[in-house]
């Protein structure tokens, strides 16, 4: 047990007045966030180390407290030190989304259920404590691509017109995303941050990244999941049954194509960054298990340029001077 588990077990018997139990741990995420299970009273409960250096737990536990008082399945947040980066929380179990994503029978069935869940959040209110999905990060997000897999990881040297291309590209995502309609956006909503409970809900987690932005982005997250691939044609399918969920609930969407163009091209713009973290978390935080769901991710990208002529160049490019060597190098 290092120091900050001790510490952490020491804080929970304080809190809850009992001796400092013994932790288990959990599987950990692609963060610096550590997850451990213990037992109060014969219920399990999870408590997470965030380090404060690395992360925040603030942001949190002010969407879980509100987003759980709205109906949305999270964890409920039994306790938390902000200043030692400590909390307590409900214990979901360990059934995640993914695995049973491989009955495709029972596919379909999980990822309604997870899109008419998604509605319920992109309908919340209370919208300007998030932080909006702007330029400026829509642009950082897409140069992690350039930055960690096509320099650090590739060592690619660009031509000034390659450069330009992906700049180009960069702008235009950006532009798209903002013309969408904004919303409540998880920012990371895919089957390994999904959890089927013990009452068959689905529970969601790591939404701590929150932001207002645009109302395809977790939609996308979800059908073009960089950890399973789906035809084309079933993503479209499920796309319609949240559009007619969405619209239900009174959320104005664009006529069907606008809709699947303003799909693809976020869709384009979140594989980007995965791409690029994928890539970071190898080379900077030394977690190379994300280092194969690469091709699939920006496999979505390319897939997206062939069906639009005018990323026809873009496609190209990404094809023959990334995917390739990627391909090659593993």
């Amino acid at each position: 047990m290092d120091q900050r588990q001790q510490q952490l077990s020491h804080w929970i018997g304080e809190h809850f007045n009992i001796q400092p139990p013994q932790l288990t741990t959990v599987s950990g995420d692609a963060s610096f966030r550590r997850y451990f299970r213990f037992e109060l009273q014969g219920k399990p409960l999870i408590v997470v180390d965030a380090p404060p250096p690395q992360e925040d737990c603030h942001s949190f536990v002010a969407i879980a407290r509100y987003w759980h008082s709205q109906g949305i399945h999270t964890p409920e947040v039994l306790a938390v030190d902000f200043e030692l980066g400590f909390m307590c929380l409900e214990d979901f179990g360990d059934q995640l989304l993914r695995p049973l994503l491989d009955d495709k029978k029972a596919a379909s069935q999980y990822y309604q259920q997870a899109l008419t869940d998604l509605v319920a959040v992109q309908k919340l209110s209370n919208t300007s404590q998030l932080p909006r999905y702007d330029d400026a990060l829509l642009m950082r997000e897409q140069m992690l691509l350039k930055d960690w897999l096509i320099g650090e990881h590739l060592q690619l040297q660009l031509s000034s017109d390659e450069a330009q291309l992906l700049d180009d590209t960069f702008h235009l995502l950006s532009e798209s995303a903002q013309q969408q309609l904004q919303v409540t956006v998880h920012r990371d909503y895919h089957s390994r941050n999904l959890m089927l409970l013990p009452n068959q809900n689905i529970g969601m987690i790591d939404f701590q990244d929150a932001v207002f932005g645009p109302v395809t982005y977790d939609v996308v997250s979800l059908l073009k999941d960089c950890y399973i691939a789906w035809p084309r044609q079933q993503q479209l399918q499920w796309l319609e049954h949240w559009a007619q969920q969405a619209k239900s609930a009174g959320l104005e969407l664009p006529e069907q194509k606008q809709l699947i163009r303003d799909f693809d091209l976020i869709g384009m713009q979140r594989h980007f960054k995965a791409a690029g973290i994928f890539a970071r978390l190898n080379h900077r935080d030394g977690k190379p298990g994300y280092m194969a769901d690469i091709p699939r991710t920006l496999g979505y990208a390319i897939e997206v340029c062939q069906l639009y002529p005018e990323f026809e160049k873009l496609g190209e490019f990404l094809q023959q001077r990334v995917m390739k060597p990627l391909i090659s190098a593993q």
